[in-house]
């Protein structure tokens, strides 16, 4: 019995070792942060034995969280929500019952996950659109787009461009009641990353004549030159997303070589030829100073021009909006980003909101000193946080009050 004991001892202290994911201090609600990170580290492992056995690819693994997420639609006294297709591509659709004396305001919505995994569908999400659309009396629009691996980049982007162009048309805008005076984009992490790309795309469609009024990013994605900031040292193993799985999203969202994401971990993957473009993700001149301190600049190795021919996409400005020249960022809405301390997209958002504000685009960034990315979806049950609930009140009364 002793020896037992013992060796239970031994095997469940080693099972802790191996998946405890330290939490920085100022974090609030340590412990349930810590079972959130756990719960997702347990589920990243089982995604990678399964993937190395040759069982089912990693994302197919990581997709039974979104599986379980998953909610019907379905109205309530104040939202009628149904599912239907804008212009073939799915989404969610929240419409309110409130009566309004105006026009009403509208949200387009993009959901995170690394272009690999989520749905609009998933009870995080659908409390994000559905409280947004009571609080502002808005109308939402929650886009259902392709995911990788069966769909590689672009067509995330044009399944969300598609949607939010055949939204901003006048008889569709019309047949909602909606102003077109005051229709905002926007998205979370992935989303986000989306939400930037098609707003800036926007701009240069002749055949769109509606104005977005605001674009509003929840820590996005935003560059994929310099995989190597200082956020994504410092914040190299912190919840939910590591810098490993960042770089795997990176990698999936292009192609299925995993030569990329090889070249990707160490930061070798931008060909000489390209380098020029390294001029407007150069941490050095765009991020604030405390968040330089420990850090020293040094560019990306220069690596194979052979990747860059062969997946020209992490190159692409729909792909990676920060990549963006000036002329055509100055003519940005109104602009809100949140980012969060412990997150390897951290600087990301960082660095455009420094780009922006540069060129006089006026821009309401909230940094969130005691979070990690994707909380602003924790907000129900069994994985609720109390930060989650903060940041997801900040960003509806600022939609309430710029929109």
């Amino acid at each position: 019995m002793g020896a037992k004991l013992l060796g239970f001892c031994l095997v469940s202290a080693l099972l802790a070792y191996y998946l405890y994911t330290p939490i920085p201090e100022d974090i609030e609600e340590p412990w349930k942060a810590m079972l959130v990170a756990t719960s997702f580290r347990v589920m990243g492992q089982l995604a990678e034995v399964a993937d190395k056995l040759g069982l089912v690819h990693y994302m197919d693994t990581l997709m039974l969280l979104t599986d379980a997420e998953y909610v019907a639609p379905m109205s309530d006294e104040n939202i009628t929500v149904r599912d239907t297709e804008f212009s073939n591509v799915s989404v969610r659709l929240y419409l309110p019952k409130k009566p309004s004396e105006r026009l009403r305001r509208a949200v387009v919505y993009f959901h995170g996950g690394g272009w690999c995994l989520g749905h609009a569908g998933m009870r995080s999400y659908d409390q994000v659109t559905r409280w947004t659309s009571d609080r502002l009396n808005a109308v939402v629009v929650s886009v259902n787009y392709r995911l990788a691996p069966q769909h590689r980049f672009p067509a995330q982007f044009e399944d969300v461009y598609t949607v939010t162009k055949f939204f901003l048309q006048s008889s569709v805008l019309s047949q909602y009641g909606v102003d077109p005076d005051r229709v905002c984009v926007s998205g979370d992490s992935a989303g986000g990353n989306l939400a930037a790309a098609v707003v800036q795309q926007l701009l240069e469609d002749p055949e769109v004549k509606t104005k977005i009024k605001v674009q509003a990013l929840i820590y996005p994605a935003l560059q994929t030159l310099d995989l190597n900031l200082p956020s994504y040292q410092d914040n190299d193993n912190k919840p939910i997303l590591p810098r490993s799985l960042m770089i795997r999203f990176w990698g999936e969202y292009f192609t299925s070589d995993p030569s990329l994401q090889e070249a990707m971990a160490t930061n070798s993957h931008v060909p000489l030829e390209s380098s020029h473009l390294l001029q407007f993700v150069n941490w050095s001149k765009l991020l604030p100073e405390e968040m330089k301190r420990g850090h020293v600049y040094r560019a990306p190795v220069p690596g194979s021009p052979g990747l860059a021919r062969r997946y020209p996409g992490f190159l692409d400005v729909r792909a990676a909006p920060l990549l963006a020249p000036d002329a055509r960022l100055l003519r940005l809405p109104h602009t809100y980003v949140l980012t969060c301390q412990h997150d390897v997209l951290r600087d990301d958002g960082l660095m455009y909101v420094k780009r922006l504000r540069a060129l006089g685009v006026p821009v309401t960034h909230h940094h969130a000193q005691d979070a990690f990315h994707g909380a602003m979806m924790f907000i129900s049950w069994p994985m609720e946080l109390a930060v989650g609930h903060r940041l997801l009140q900040q960003y509806i009364e600022w939609l309430d009050q710029n929109l």
